[in-house]
This record gives structure tokens, sequence and C-alpha cells, in this order.
């Protein structure tokens, strides 16, 4: 709820509807990174057992990162062995959008993105076609899911 009342710049975050365990957020690409201007949307689904145990995140935007496969999994050390119960939903969303500009290389899920990530001029090429690709899926102008 803090998320809620106290904007934090970039960043979104409320229930989906009256669903209290379903919340749908949004992230601004980090400035200075390739995914600058991009807006992401994702969803968090909190648990019973929340916050003892992590809010299932994934991005709903098509994302080609190193550490995002393409259902939109994340992989996230702070929302699989280094959760808290003390992170809030404002913490989670800091930590993915901080991802996007430093993933992690030693365990990537796209392994593509992961190769790709060290020429940046090459992997922005590729990220404009992916999310090009992408926008013409989602519009029905494509009918094969795209290779990356």
């Amino acid at each position: 709820m803090m998320l809620m009342m106290n904007s934090v710049q970039g960043l979104s975050a409320f229930p989906d509807g009256d669903n209290l365990f379903k919340w749908i957020a949004t992230i601004n690409g980090p400035c200075d990174t390739v995914y600058e201007g991009i807006t992401f949307k994702l969803t968090l689904e909190f648990l019973s057992n929340y916050p003892y145990t992590a809010p299932v995140v994934k991005f709903i935007t098509p994302c080609f990162h190193p550490n995002v496969d393409l259902n939109g999994n994340i992989c996230l050390d702070v929302l699989k062995e280094r959760w808290s119960a003390l992170y809030d939903v404002r913490a989670i969303l800091l930590s993915v959008q901080s991802l996007l500009g430093e993933p992690n290389n030693e365990s990537p899920l796209n392994v593509t993105a992961a190769e790709l990530w060290s020429n940046q001029p090459c992997f922005k090429e590729h990220l404009q076609l992916f999310m090009i690709e992408r926008h013409k899926l989602s519009a029905g102008l494509l009918s094969v899911t795209p290779t990356v």
C-alpha cells in the first residue's frame, strides 16, 4: 500500500480490481540503459503466506533480457533465495528495475540475451526487433512466435 500512497518516480502498482492478491505494476526502463523510454507492465501475485514467501512477479510487456524468459518469468535472487518478509512492493519493483540495467549473466533465463549483453549496440538492435515482433504478435499481425 505504501507505493500507492507515496509515488516513486518510474514505478506504480495497484491491486487488480478488487483482488488484493493480484497487483498490476509498471516500471520505467532505467535511464542511461537500453531500456530507457520503455514502460514495462508486470503482475505481482501474492500467495496466502505472503510476506513469508515472495510474490510471483512476471512481465506482461515482452522483455528481452538475460534474466527474463519469453513467458515473462524473472530470475532475481530477492524473489527466490534472498527473499525477506521485510521487502515491500516498492522494494520488489526497485529491484526489478535495477536488474534491467544490471543483469546477472551468471544465471540467465534467456541465453541469447546474455550472450548479446556485452555488445550493447547489438543488444539494443536485437531488443528493438524483439519489441517490434512482439507488438505485431499481440496485435494479431504475426501468427508465429519469434525465436530469440
